[in-house]
């Protein structure tokens, strides 16, 4: 179904895929936030953990970077997950050595859903900062995130089947 209109950036069923996720938390800057990542049982990317707000903190995000992905094509990132019913950021770097992100909120539900977002909603942001530059291009990709920071200590959990561009 996805080949031929689509280009998948992450598969849970795909093995080679599953190792290119980490972790990083607030404790980068102080925080005392703690995601983790696992293979459920039904072999999907498991992120959970506990976002804490005590020493600046209030973040918690996973990222995967890849070789160049010529997003050109494209007009939407479509997500296959099933979450908590928190917010979440997504975001892609077109450059993976930017410090900034081009990023958007979507909120989750307790039951599988397919989310589909348009590529030029995704804004410039640094630390929380909308920046001062276009939107995302859509031209190329080297990296995605799913941060959690919604301002306030809670656990979270998002099970994550599929990512692709679309």
């Amino acid at each position: 179904m996805y080949q031929d209109k689509s280009t998948i950036l992450y598969d849970s069923k795909d093995q080679n895929n599953k190792r290119k996720w980490f972790v990083v938390d607030d404790g980068v800057m102080g925080g005392l936030s703690q995601g983790a990542i696992k293979l459920n049982d039904a072999e999907n990317l498991e992120y959970s953990g506990t976002v804490r707000t005590e020493n600046n903190g209030g973040f918690s995000s996973i990222r995967c970077s890849f070789n160049t992905v010529d997003a050109s094509k494209f007009n939407f990132i479509v997500l296959k997950v099933k979450g908590d019913g928190k917010n979440y950021q997504f975001r892609i770097k077109d450059d993976k050595f930017n410090r900034y992100s081009y990023i958007t909120i979507f909120k989750t539900s307790v039951e599988w859903e397919t989310i589909k977002i348009k590529l030029t909603d995704f804004y410039p942001s640094f630390r929380g900062n909308r920046l001062n530059r276009p939107n995302y291009n859509g031209k190329q990709m080297e990296e995605i995130a799913i941060l959690i920071g919604n301002k306030t200590k809670e656990s979270f959990l998002i099970e994550i089947e599929k990512i692709f561009l679309e």
